[in-house]
């Protein structure tokens, strides 16, 4: 794995195929969850690569979650292929990213 992590890191998967690589993240409706366990596997993953030595998980009163690393965080430079913001991709499309 690369060290630098910009936006050509970012891979763009398009149709039905980041639902075909992983169908719980889409068809899995009976765990609220899950967007939860995916901001922290994410974290989790910054750690395991070597990218941050702390991941704090707080669960607030009003029942909302915060995850908080040491990370590289996420690109925002333009992707090279899609000419937008990796932070966009990321956020927006289906299985964008790492």
């Amino acid at each position: 794995m690369t060290q630098t992590y910009n936006a050509d890191a970012i891979e763009v998967l398009t149709g039905l195929e980041p639902v075909r690589r992983r169908p719980g993240m889409y068809t899995d409706t009976t765990r609220p969850n899950h967007l939860g366990q995916e901001v922290i596997d994410n974290s989790v993953d910054e750690a395991l690569a070597g990218h941050a030595k702390r991941v704090d998980v707080i669960l607030h009163a009003d029942q909302s979650l915060e995850v908080i690393d040491d990370g590289r965080g996420m690109p925002v430079d333009i992707h090279p292929e899609e000419g937008v913001p990796a932070v966009e991709l990321i956020l927006c499309r289906l299985h964008a990213g790492r």
